[in-house]
């Protein structure tokens, strides 16, 4: 696996690979890898000839400036299991590559989807996330990048950013990665303390009983018993659950005909935040 740390260097080795009509698949993380990063690196390496992978911890995606100082970082781990997954490319910039003298975010227009569900709870989140992946996108240029769907809101936005600015890359959405208890694999998940980590499967199991009840009940009537069920959990502090349209990821009050839900969910374990979200039948 070649590493690269400048723009200039990676440029200048994917013009030469490029040049003889391989494939670009990407997969931009912020390190501290799992298995859910590690599928999304197979899943590229079986539809495209080269498969490049980022390691960059973005400043400008932190609300919380507590949180990026505490993220985990683990890049001799990483680098090793990139390696086992035969990734051929990493690029592993330092924020003086990719920012300017001032480290700050461009302004975004999403169409609404940013104003959403982790919009509300993360104030320039997501400037700060297509911010950086359209960077990532006019240095590698690939033909496609690979997303997981635990960040569906994320996977979202980076589509839409995609159409609007008209950047030519397949943007593929990938199934969440779970434990074999559920949870949903986040890197923040190793900062959870051994209760916390007992009671985190909670989440999943809640989502996956709202998704039963949703087939028969309100939209009013499953967030009312998601909201009754993390209030008799001492360990976990539900932050927001809501249910919304996947396109447009706006609130829905009531089921629509030829629309398509999916439950989104937030929950504080101590200062640990955690996502995840369930496809819904009607």
């Amino acid at each position: 696996m070649l590493i690269f740390k400048t723009k200039e260097k990676l440029i200048n080795h994917l013009t030469l690979l490029k040049a003889k009509n391989l494939s670009v698949g990407f997969v931009p993380t912020m390190g501290a890898l799992h298995l859910g990063h590690l599928s999304l690196i197979k899943t590229s390496k079986e539809n495209n000839d080269v498969t490049v992978a980022s390691i960059f911890v973005n400043p400008t995606q932190f609300d919380n400036k507590k949180d990026l100082i505490n993220y985990p970082l683990t890049i001799d781990k990483d680098i090793k299991l990139l390696q086992n997954e035969h990734c051929d490319i990493l690029f592993l910039p330092p924020v003086s590559e990719m920012y300017d003298q001032s480290v700050s975010a461009q302004k975004f227009d999403f169409d609404g989807l940013e104003f959403e569900m982790e919009g509300k709870h993360r104030a320039g989140h997501f400037d700060g996330v297509g911010t950086i992946v359209k960077s990532f996108f006019d240095i590698i240029k690939p033909h496609n990048a690979y997303f997981g769907e635990k960040d569906f809101q994320q996977l979202q936005i980076v589509k839409k950013m995609v159409e609007k600015h008209n950047i030519s890359v397949q943007v593929h959405g990938c199934p969440i990665y779970r434990e074999q208890d559920g949870l949903a694999m986040s890197s923040r998940n190793t900062r959870l303390t051994f209760d916390q980590r007992q009671c985190a499967p909670f989440i999943h199991a809640t989502l996956q009983k709202a998704a039963k009840l949703f087939e028969k009940s309100t939209i009013d009537d499953v967030v009312k018993w998601v909201e009754n069920e993390f209030e008799q959990n001492a360990i976990l502090a539900l932050e927001y659950f809501t249910v919304a349209d996947v396109v447009t990821l706006r609130t829905a009050s009531k089921k629509e005909t030829g629309k398509t839900y999916r439950g989104f969910i937030a929950a504080f374990a101590g200062e640990i935040r955690l996502i995840d979200n369930i496809e819904l039948n009607t």
